[in-house]
């Protein structure tokens, strides 16, 4: 089996359940004709976040990397009526983008992409006391990740569920020998995941158009007082 094989079967998938969505294709046109990194999920998990969000029944997303706005919009058009998004970049020129493209899908209405260094974001959304949120997509850079996690946690609701993309870093996670920033950020977060009580965590390795990699999928229950 290889690289080859998996994108095949990925587009078979994305073919027959996933089908071509014109604003979606006109979001990853637009991508490359600004010359933004090929690192979007790929249509079938970007319909994988959709059902989860339904399923889960979430109204308050949080997204910690935008990019074009690809996987916010798949987000987004889950939420039912009410709902809202919060996404989070760093890089003006790649908000001003992911803006225009959520616009074009008629989502700019419910979504709202700040500017600015996540931690700093964050941050700042901790000190406003935002409305806290049901559902979580950390995907920017992974060196940060278990950073991020400690400040989501300060922002969620009971019940809310946490999804991490990236974490397997094609096998590097799990080789002592790998040292990168990336792979080191990965742990860390795993390692949060597994040492917080208030977390229920499983992690899935994926193939596909976009290699080999993988995703971690958490429950948040914070204890019940004792008052």
């Amino acid at each position: 089996m290889n690289e080859k094989v998996w994108s095949t079967v990925d587009d078979y998938f994305s073919d027959a359940l996933v089908g071509s969505d014109p604003v979606l294709d006109m979001v990853v046109r637009s991508s490359a004709e600004h010359g933004l990194p090929a690192i979007h999920v790929a249509p079938t998990q970007g319909k994988l976040l959709n059902l989860l969000v339904r399923l889960h029944g979430s109204q308050r997303i949080l997204e910690i990397g935008t990019l074009a706005g690809y996987s916010a919009i798949w987000l987004a058009r889950a939420l039912g009526s009410g709902g809202s998004l919060v996404s989070l970049e760093g890089n003006s020129l790649h908000a001003r983008l992911s803006r225009q493209n959520i616009e074009s899908a008629g989502l700019s209405g419910i979504v709202e992409v700040m500017v600015g260094a996540a931690i700093d974001s964050l941050d700042r959304l901790i000190e406003q006391g935002t409305e806290p949120f049901d559902f979580v997509f950390i995907d920017a850079d992974k060196e940060n990740n278990d950073i991020y996690l400690g400040r989501v946690l300060q922002l969620l609701k009971p019940g809310a569920v946490i999804i991490a993309d990236n974490v397997v870093r094609k096998g590097g996670v799990a080789d002592r020998a790998n040292h990168d920033a990336d792979v080191e950020g990965v742990r860390r977060f795993i390692k949060l995941l597994a040492d917080d009580e208030r977390l229920d965590s499983t992690a899935i390795q994926t193939v596909g158009v976009k290699g080999w990699d993988g995703f971690s999928i958490s429950f948040y229950q914070p204890q019940q007082s004792d008052d």
